[in-house]
């Protein structure tokens, strides 16, 4: 069995999800399973780089996991021609430079998203990538989460027919920091930082809607500030300036009608963290991160709204589960199979710079949306 290696740079993988989810679940996972296979029983080895600003911590992390080499000196590993693939988990102020070096010392390029801050930035890095011809990609691990899977093969099984609207509903109260330390960063708070609900999540539902139901066009959104004063990791107080919450109504190609609630004030009265129930004219689904329950039109109740007694229908019981009859991977791991599939076989991969800056325009045009209370119709970014 014949083998080779590719070697991948990782920028910013001491942040939580860089580490959890990138290194830890995906290319440290890949590795010490021998790597990854390809045509005729070929293995290719992985060898992660660790790149960072703080020497202490990419050190204890190399050592921790039997990483050969990291560095603070983001040029000086690009120069080597050794390294393969770059990968950017940095926070968004500072990706779109990193992202730019790598393309223009002729490294593949895999991205956290947003890719950039605008999506004139994202843009840009596309051509340039597509100039440099080398593969790029940005991360759309939504779409590879089980029960977005499940989603997807009732929908190619043609379950729902014509399907008419998509719901969602994102979010989680998310501690001020005050007496509860904060589960996210406090950069996600601060509009000069990069922060924003809009900016992060916009990205995430263009591609779900986008690669499921149509093509977005148009977004009619309201972003606000619910909680306007929160406190850092120090414990001191600051000002939120970025969104916190995030009401958006997507028209989609075919006419299909998207609302999305996206909040981090809001407290859970859902199975999962994220549920999207999309309803058809022959069946509907509700389906979370890893759960999917659907109703087909001929199971469907025929409730009679009479608010003077008490309802004796328990909805929720009349909907039955998708099955598994798979097993299904950590989403972030599956995606990184593909890039390096990708990569190892030349092909386009497609979630690529392109798409990442679709997102970034959906995200714009949803606070332009907000900002001027008016629809907001999408432009074809590639013409």
């Amino acid at each position: 069995m014949s083998r080779k290696t590719l070697r991948i740079a990782l920028n910013g993988v001491t942040g939580r999800m860089g580490y959890r989810q990138h290194l830890l679940r995906s290319i440290l996972e890949l590795r010490d399973q021998g790597g990854i296979e390809v045509a005729d029983g070929e293995r290719v080895m992985l060898e992660p780089v660790l790149v960072g600003r703080n020497s202490a911590k990419l050190a204890e992390m190399a050592q921790q996991h039997s990483i050969d080499e990291w560095s603070t000196e983001l040029d000086t590993v690009l120069s080597d021609d050794s390294v393969d693939i770059y990968f950017d988990s940095q926070i968004t102020s500072a990706r779109e430079r990193g992202i730019r070096a790598a393309v223009a010392a002729g490294k593949h390029v895999y991205s956290e998203k947003p890719v950039a801050e605008t999506s004139a930035g994202a843009m840009e890095l596309a051509r340039l990538a597509e100039q440099a011809g080398i593969r790029h990609g940005v991360v759309h691990d939504k779409l590879f989460l089980p029960g977005l899977l499940k989603l997807r093969r009732l929908l190619d099984g043609g379950f729902f027919g014509k399907v008419l609207s998509v719901r969602g509903e994102f979010g989680y109260w998310v501690f001020e920091g005050d007496w509860q330390s904060s589960q996210r960063p406090s950069w996600n708070y601060r509009t000069e930082d990069g922060g924003g609900i809009v900016s992060d999540m916009f990205c995430h539902w263009h591609y779900v809607l986008e690669n499921l139901f149509g093509r977005v066009e148009s977004v009619t959104a309201r972003a606000t500030t619910h909680i306007p004063r929160r406190w850092d990791e120090r414990g001191n107080a600051y000002e939120a300036t970025a969104d916190d919450s995030a009401y958006g109504i997507f028209e989609l190609a075919d006419g299909v009608i998207a609302q999305i609630n996206s909040s981090w004030a809001v407290r859970v009265n859902r199975d999962e963290l994220v549920e999207f129930q999309v309803d058809g004219t022959e069946g509907s689904a509700v389906a979370g991160l890893r759960g999917c329950r659907v109703q087909h039109r001929s199971m469907t109740p025929k409730p009679v709204w009479n608010p003077d007694i008490p309802s004796g229908e328990r909805f929720r019981e009349q909907w039955s589960p998708v099955p598994d009859n798979e097993e299904f991977g950590n989403g972030f791991k599956a995606q990184w199979e593909r890039f390096l599939h990708d990569v190892l076989r030349d092909r386009d991969h497609p979630y690529d710079f392109f798409a990442g800056a679709r997102g970034i325009q959906l995200a714009e045009a949803g606070l332009r949306s907000s900002s001027t209370g008016q629809r907001v119709q999408l432009e074809n970014l590639e013409q």
